[in-house]
């Protein structure tokens, strides 16, 4: 069976970088927004040439209704061609670390999901969503007591399909990923069991990342100690008015393996540093001296009077990075009295740093119902890292089926 996919809901290409490094090839992918499709388009279509593409929808952003719609036909004939459909609707609907809202018009994606496998039939699927994918909002209609979760209305609908369905909530930090991210994953196949991809996965992670030289539960300190604000800085390249940060001196081996094929006299993409206001700096710095390392805090029950916003948390150089999420200031840089670059953030979710953001950095108000700035592009997508190993297991699953291989667990 040729190793093709499609990947729905790309978002910047994260899971499909993975996957490249796996061995996989892309027929094409999926993506609403602009930007983030010009971060795929660079890297994954332009630099690498990853993705095949086919002939009848333009290399571009697709709206994913508007591609069921359009090419209902073109999509079925796909049937028997493509082994492999991957990706998670958005997720922010259901994040536990934002306003969880059950009327949000993106959690009805999930069954344009639902709707593109129909039509393809692959033979293997995976998904990825935030945990709180998993946990019921309450329902306003019955006395607010808890409906049903979103996992187990797609688990069903795609048991119906046909399916051997399997999930499970993994933290990628244990995979390698230098953060603390819990994701439900699900994985399912239309023959065979899907709990046999866990086990694999699980099995060949200590290998994989020995190979790498990599560990798990990396410390933040071991995955941006190079990109400090101490090493200099020089005009940003993308950005009037902005300064961005200088290479220093690896000190990890997760730092060498990140930075491997880079032109290290080069100023780092993306590492554009906040222009912070001088109270904010001053706050920041007290910050650094008195408060929790790793815990969110709160201006009222912290008594951080000066602190307007809901939770902050400072971070701690000798932990594991809390999840990287798209909103730049719920980090203080554990060393600096500032908020982490996007390079910064992309470093901790595994993106190497020859992997280039395209579009705006930030943006806020209304405009962020719309927009995916590159710190959401980071925080949104899913590790490449991680992916690497997903790609990796999934060929050796279907290797040992169509091998006739006995599954040893």
């Amino acid at each position: 069976m040729e190793k093709k996919y499609i990947d729905i809901f790309a978002g910047c290409g994260g899971l499909s970088l993975g996957l490249h490094n796996a061995g996989w090839r892309g027929a094409f992918a999926v993506e609403k927004n602009e930007d983030a499709f010009a971060t795929l388009k660079y890297n994954l279509i332009d630099q690498l040439r990853h993705f095949e593409w086919v002939d009848w929808i333009e290399t571009e952003n697709h709206d994913i209704n508007e591609l069921l719609k359009k090419h209902r036909e073109e999509l079925e004939g796909l049937r028997g061609k493509i082994p492999l459909v991957v990706g998670g609707p958005p997720c922010q609907g259901f994040s536990m670390a934002g306003q969880r809202n059950a009327k949000d018009k993106r959690n009805q994606l999930v069954n344009s999901y639902v709707r593109f496998v129909e039509l393809v039939r692959p033979e293997y699927i995976f998904f990825e969503n935030v945990h709180g994918f998993t946990i019921a909002f309450k329902d306003e209609r019955n006395n607010n007591k808890k409906g049903i979760p979103a996992s187990v209305y797609i688990i069903k609908k795609l048991k119906k399909l046909g399916y051997d369905l399997k999930d499970e909530i993994i933290d990628f930090s244990e995979y390698g990923v230098p953060q603390k991210r819990r994701r439900f994953i699900l994985v399912g196949c239309l023959n065979g069991k899907a709990k046999e991809f866990f086990t694999i996965l699980k099995n060949n992670r200590d290998d994989f990342l020995e190979k790498k030289g990599l560990k798990v539960n990396i410390p933040i300190s071991e995955a941006i100690g190079d990109l400090l604000k101490a090493n200099g800085e020089v005009d940003c390249p993308d950005c009037l008015n902005f300064k961005s940060g200088l290479y220093g001196e690896p000190i990890s081996q997760y730092e060498r393996f990140i930075r491997f094929g880079v032109n290290e006299q080069k100023i780092p993409d993306s590492h554009r540093f906040a222009n912070h206001r001088e109270n904010t700096v001053i706050l920041f710095e007290r910050m650094l001296r008195e408060c929790d390392r790793g815990r969110r805090l709160s201006g009222k029950k912290d008594n951080i009077a000066e602190l307007k916003k809901r939770g902050v948390t400072v971070l701690d150089a000798q932990q594991v990075c809390n999840t990287i999420t798209s909103h730049p200031d719920d980090y203080i840089h554990y060393l600096e009295p500032r908020i982490m670059t996007v390079r910064e953030c992309a470093r901790i979710q595994s993106f190497p740093d020859w992997f280039e953001f395209k579009g705006k950095y930030t943006t806020g108000g209304q405009a962020r119902k719309l927009e995916v700035p590159r710190y959401s592009q980071v925080g949104n997508a899913i590790p490449p890292l991680f992916a690497e190993q997903v790609g990796k297991a999934l060929i050796e699953l279907i290797n040992r089926r169509e091998n006739g291989l006995e599954f040893q667990s």
